[in-house]
This record gives structure tokens, sequence and C-alpha cells, in this order.
């Protein structure tokens, strides 16, 4: 059954409100799926304190991301209440919300909805009504080496062109001494190598899908990008790159074998090297969609028993009170606070202080442009907010990886998920 079949045939269900833990003075335990991304993994130990106070007890699942949305989407589309807490994005959010696989989230007045930044509240909304918390937002940018740049002679400007920025990767490029000019995605997912990659097509001019779902992969503007990609990593970036996504990348940077990462802003809280420089992303004469908006939000699976607490252990989560506890934790601090969310967060001083990341990260987020337009009828940057685009965008991103890799020449992987696009989106009844 395809995931369009699904979510029509999808049971609403009765909601309850969430009326915080414990409402009828008996201990719970809540299971949490997350992301094995650094914010999230933090996570577990400032929520010690929330089990201290409530009784709640935390019972976490940490997975790596294309593990994550596997098991999450089977769970969350059967009712199978495996999870009582869900990391999903912006591409899930809108859709399982309207299919009433998740609950909608109404919170009191002191959790300062108006507060969260109105990109990130909408991308994880329908109709009007939030469906997930967003627990960190992020937009992408360039993240640069100073020092090397700085030593080959070569700048980085924001909103580069990418013939430039190819030029700076050739520059740094010192795999000699373990340095490679450029660390990208090329792990296949749907959001892993494809959400880089489809910021750069959009750049190129390019989109998914025309005005009638019919899918472009095999256009000249596909090509260009696709040639562009592989050019530039095959030859500027680290071996086995269609291996990498954002943790290998992280590990890598950390270990200074990266002159230039262009990736998800939330990376920069996480970056260990000196000297690190950003820049706005860059783009070949279309940046429009050239940076790409995304949230890992929390959501409640309409199959749980335990929405009630779910509910209030999220409120608190995604709260202003949150940012504080991990500025406040002793393993922690301003510099480990999740960001994205909330603009409360970017006016703190001590914040400011350490994060000099900050402008462009704000800067990145408020310039992501998600809506549909004249080049693409789809919501969505890095990706398309349909029902059936993880299973395109899976199917593609493998033939992307077997280019990168050489195993398929540019032309025949773009052929291939041209083929495959077709017969989903056919399948799913859009022509």
């Amino acid at each position: 059954m395809s995931l369009r079949n699904a979510l029509c045939g999808a049971t609403a269900l009765t909601l309850v409100a969430a009326t915080g833990a414990l409402a009828d003075g008996h201990s719970k335990s809540l299971t949490i799926a997350i992301v094995n991304n650094g914010h999230m993994i933090n996570m577990q130990k400032v929520a010690e304190a929330y089990t201290e106070q409530t009784g709640v007890a935390l019972n976490w699942v940490s997975l790596e991301e294309g593990v994550l949305r596997e098991q999450v989407t089977s769970d969350t589309a059967t009712g199978g209440g495996q999870y009582d807490i869900i990391n999903i994005g912006m591409q899930e959010a809108p859709i399982w919300g309207q299919a009433g696989w998740i609950e909608p989230l109404q919170f009191g007045a002191d959790y300062d909805l108006d507060d969260m930044l109105p990109a990130i509240r909408n991308g994880l909304s329908a109709q009007g009504e939030l469906f997930a918390a967003p627990f960190y937002g992020e937009s992408s940018m360039v993240m640069y080496r100073k020092d090397l740049t700085d030593a080959a002679g070569v700048s980085i400007a924001d909103n580069d062109s990418w013939a430039n920025i190819q030029a700076a990767a050739a520059a740094i490029h010192d795999p000699d001494n373990g340095v490679y000019g450029v660390c990208l995605r090329g792990k296949p997912g749907w959001g892993d190598n494809m959400a880089f990659i489809t910021t750069v097509v959009n750049s190129y001019g390019g989109a998914w899908f025309d005005k009638d779902y019919r899918p472009t992969i095999n256009s000249a503007e596909w090509k260009a990008a696709i040639n562009f990609y592989v050019d530039l990593l095959g030859t500027y970036g680290p071996p086995g790159s269609e291996g990498n996504s954002f943790n290998e990348i992280l590990a890598l940077y950390n270990e200074g074998k990266c002159g230039m990462w262009i990736d998800a802003t939330i990376a920069a809280s996480f970056l260990e090297v000196d000297g690190v420089a950003y820049a706005q992303s860059p783009n070949a004469g279309n940046a429009v969609g050239a940076n790409w908006l995304w949230a890992w939000a929390m959501a409640v699976p309409a199959g749980t028993e335990n929405a009630t607490e779910a509910k209030a252990f999220i409120e608190w989560a995604t709260s202003k009170d949150y940012i504080k506890a991990v500025a406040d934790h002793a393993e922690f601090g301003w510099g480990s606070v999740p960001t994205g969310t909330r603009a409360s967060t970017y006016a703190y001083p001590e914040f400011q202080k350490v994060a000099g990341f900050a402008d462009a990260e704000l800067a990145a987020i408020e310039s992501a442009a998600p809506q549909a337009t004249e080049l693409k009828p789809y919501v969505g940057v890095q990706f398309a907010a349909i029902p059936e685009f993880p299973e395109v965008g899976s199917a593609v991103a493998q033939e992307m990886a077997a280019a990168l890799s050489g195993a398929k020449s540019v032309d025949e992987a773009l052929e291939a998920s041209q083929a495959a696009a077709d017969a989903i989106m056919r399948e799913a009844g859009y022509y």
C-alpha cells in the first residue's frame, strides 16, 4: 500500500488534551524515539531533573536518522503504540497531523507560542494548528576553516557562486596532510544526501516535480547540478563520501579533516576546531531554495495511551525553561543550548557571547523559502511536502550515491531516478 493510500485510510482518533503529568497520582513512564544527534543526546541528561520533579520515567530509544524515520513511520502509521513521543520534522508533521496520525499540541500561556520563530512554527503546523513542537531548528550554511582559506589566499562570501566554492575547495585541499577541501553528505537517504543535493538542484533552477507533479529529474538543471556535486565531492572530498552524513562529517570536521562543510546550521554548536567562519549558502544563479529549512520536533502519536504525560513533557522540553536548564547544567552551558526555535534564545547576552554562529544561523533560517512557487508546486526546500516524497527521495538517494561512488554515470543515475519517481507517482494516482 502506498503512503498516500495509508494516509487516506487513517482513522481519526479522539484526542486527549494535555493537562500535566501525573494527573491521576500514579507514576508513569514514557518511551521516546529520538534521532542520535547531539542536542537529543544531551536532552537525556538534562531531563533527569524532569523525572526527579514529576516521577515520570523516560525510556529513550536513540536511532540513526534513516532507521528512526523507518521505525517511527511504520509504528505511527499503524497505530502500533510503541512510542509515546517521536522525533519527526517538517516533512511529516503537517501531513501526519491532517491524517490523524499525531495529536495537535496546545500549551499554556507561559509556553509563549508567539516566541517561536514563524518559519519553524509554520512548517510544523497545518491549517494553523501545531502538530509537533520544535526541539531545535535549522537551515544550512557554509562552515569553513578561515585559517586554511587565508593561507591559500582565497575567500568565501555569503551566497557565493558554486564556481568559487569549488575553487576554494581546490585551494585548501591537502589530502597528503589529512585535509580535504570539502565535506558534503553522500550517504543515501531522503533526509541524508538528498537534503543537500536538493538545495544544489534548487540553486541551479531545478525542481522535483512540475506543476502536474510529474518528476523532472531528467532535466538539464538536475544534470548540471549532479555533475557539479559529483565532481566537487569526488575530487575534493574524503574517500568514501557516499557513506557520510551529518554525524560522520561532524566527526571528520572535529578531527581537522574538513576545510569546508555545507550543512545544517545546528552543526556549529558542536564544532570543536578553532577558526571556523560562516557564510550563507552558495547558489548557481537562483538563490531561492539554496538553503534548507528543518526542525527536529517532538510529536505525540495517536496510538499512545500516555498522551497527557507525553504532551506535558514536550511542553517542558521545548520551552524557554528547557533552554535555561541546558544553560545552567553543569555539563553543558550556553554554548550547548538547542537553537533555531525561539527568538528569545538569540537575545540572551550569555548566548551571544559564546555563539559566534548565531547571526549566520538566524539569517539562514529567516531567508529559507519553503513556499510553493512557479518553479515548484510543492512546499519544502530540501524535500517535497507530499506523502510520496520519502519513497521517491529514498529511491533517488540510492542512485545519487551510486553516481558519487562511480558505480553509475550521472546520466545513468538520473535516468534511473526519473523512472523510479515516475513509477511511484503513477501508482499513487497523480496522473
